[in-house]
Formats: structure tokens, sequence, C-alpha cells
């Protein structure tokens, strides 16, 4: 049985290796966008995307589906964007006096929501629904969407004229916010070498829904230990002013002690979702690694991502150029590892 299990987590591995080397024929770099849109297939999330124009956060999500052969729709969010136009809507029927149901390209596998901070907020909620509960209320009935479903949403950082910041409870749903960066010198030369034509490099599918929701499987056999849990929800406390001055969440430890001038930094804190996410991330970082366990390292590498985009910082952290990855840091290195 325990070889079974074995066999099965190395399985899962060789599947996320398969999906690293096509990805890497078109891709190059971006590790941490890769493993990221895989984490988030994995674990069931949604991903949100930021970084300047040009880095390939489109040609990332356009290979997963092309290695993949999920059904991809892309919605390029505008000003003049209607929530119609990414759920669907009735359309009327003259010559029958009915409606029948005209479905949005939300009804897909992987679905792109390029620029999503440039479509106002009526049309970002009407992604909600979808996201929450993976499915969709057009007129009087509710469709469900096809498994896997997964939305990656893109942002520009610095252009914020005719942009609108999306809502907290939004946020909240994106299970990980990937920063896209610039690329090494050494990738930019492999970039500019492959001619700005790298969609047309083709790659073999070596991912489906089957394997996908196996991976999935096989994340619940992933164990974490009580220890770790309590880790990583004195992580999530800690950053809740609400809590009370002076209170350190379940461990009395450094991070507590030092607990006033992390707060002086937030508004409002990480949610139990946060804690959810954070845990069901470890679990996918040691699957990549072949493990049915997770140690606290698995922990600390997702936390960026899991936790950036859900606490909301205080004046006085623009004021001093204090950034959220900044007090993750900071929390990081003030808890004691159990």
């Amino acid at each position: 049985m325990v070889s079974d299990t074995n066999d099965a987590f190395e399985k899962c591995r060789a599947i996320i290796d398969a999906c690293r080397a096509e990805i890497s024929k078109r891709v190059v770099g971006q590790q941490q966008v890769v493993d990221g849109i895989l984490m988030g297939l994995i674990t069931g999330g949604h991903i949100l995307l930021e970084g300047v124009p040009g880095l390939a956060k489109t040609l990332a999500v356009k290979t997963f589906s092309d290695i993949s052969g999920l059904d991809f729709k892309r919605i390029q969010f505008t000003p003049d964007l209607l929530p119609a136009d990414v759920t669907g809507t009735l359309l009327y029927q003259q010559n029958t006096g009915t409606f029948t149901v005209r479905k949005g390209p939300v009804f897909a596998n992987l679905v792109l929501a390029d620029e999503i901070n440039r479509a106002p907020a009526k049309v970002q909620s009407a992604l909600l629904e979808a996201m929450a509960e993976k499915q969709v209320t057009i007129g009087e009935k509710t469709y469900s969407l096809p498994e896997p479903f997964l939305v990656l949403a893109t942002q520009n950082p610095i252009e914020q004229e005719g942009t609108y910041s999306l809502p907290e409870a939004e946020l909240d749903r994106f299970m990980l916010k990937v920063l896209v960066p610039y690329p090494t010198p050494e990738s930019e030369i492999s970039i500019v070498k492959a001619g700005g034509k790298p969609e047309k490099i083709a790659v073999n599918k070596v991912l489906d829904a089957a394997k996908i929701l196996e991976c999935r499987a096989q994340l619940e056999n992933v164990k974490c230990a009580d220890e770790i849990i309590e880790y990583i929800v004195s992580l999530v406390n800690v950053t809740r002013p609400e809590t009370g001055k002076g209170h350190s969440g379940l461990r009395a430890t450094a991070a507590g002690r030092n607990r006033d001038d992390i707060l002086k930094y937030i508004a409002f804190g990480v949610s139990p979702r946060g804690g959810i996410a954070l845990c069901q991330c470890a679990k996918a970082a040691a699957l990549f690694e072949g493990r049915s366990y997770v140690l606290p390292e698995d922990v600390k590498k997702v936390a960026p991502l899991v936790l950036r985009h859900r606490f909301v910082l205080s004046y006085e952290a623009a004021a001093d150029g204090v950034t959220s990855d900044d007090l993750i840091a900071k929390i990081l290195s003030l808890m004691p590892v159990p």
C-alpha cells in the first residue's frame, strides 16, 4: 500500500515535470509563474498575475491550454464591457416567443481575464459567482461550469489611468497572486534570439483533465501535521489588528512580541480563507517535490504568493514605503518554525 502511494506521488511529480519541460519551449525563465499556474490547476484555485506588458503572462496561459487540450477562452476587459459579455445572457427568439440562453466565455476550463482592472466593478463582480461557486446564474436558471475550471486574471501594476481597483472580496477569491518579474539577461538573450514568435513553437499535449483531477486526488493524501497547521494559523493570526494588541495568536513567539511593529502597517488582516489556501498550496509544493508530507519550508515558499493580496495596508505603510512582501518576510523571520 505504501509503495502504491509513493508510485502515485512520483507519477504526479512526473506529470508536473513534463508540463514544466513543455512550457519551457515557449516561455523562457519565469519559473515562479509556471509553477504558480500549475499550483492553481492542481489546487483548483484562481490566480492573479501582475506584471508590466510584454512579460509573457498571456503566452504562459495560452501555452498551458495547448499542452492540456483544455477549453480556453480569453476575455479582454475594457471600460465598456458588460457583465453579460462575461457570463452570458438570455436572447429573445421572435419566431417562437421564447428566450434561449447564450452562454458567455466564462464557460471554459481556462478563462483568461486579461487586464481585469480595466473593467468597472460590476463587470469584475460578474466573475464572483463563477470563481466562488463554479456556477453561473442566467435568468432564473443556474448552470454549472466545466471541471476543471480556473480563472487567470492579469493586471498592470504601473498604469492606473482608466483602471478600477479590484474589490477586496474578489481579491480574496484568488488563491495566488503571482508577481511576474523582468527576465534575467541570460533569459532575455534566448527570448530575443527566438525572434518574438514563441507561439509558433510546437508543444506536446502532456496534460489533460483526467491527469489534473488525479493530481488533485493525491493532494488530499499529502499529510500536514498539526504543528504545521498551528504554524499556518499563527502566521495568519498575527496579521489581524482586531484580535487585540498583545495577543500573539496560538504561539507565544517573537512575532507576538513584535506584533505592534507589524500591525501599524496593516488595516485589515488575512481571513480564514487565507489559512486554508496556505495549507493547500503548501501541500501542492510538497507534491511538486514528490513528497507525501508538508515541511515548514513549503509553507514559507508559498506564503508570499498566498498572502500578499489578502491584507490591506495602512496609510502608514504607504508613507514608509512598506509593501505586503516586506511584512510577510518579517513575519516569517520572527515566527519560530515548528
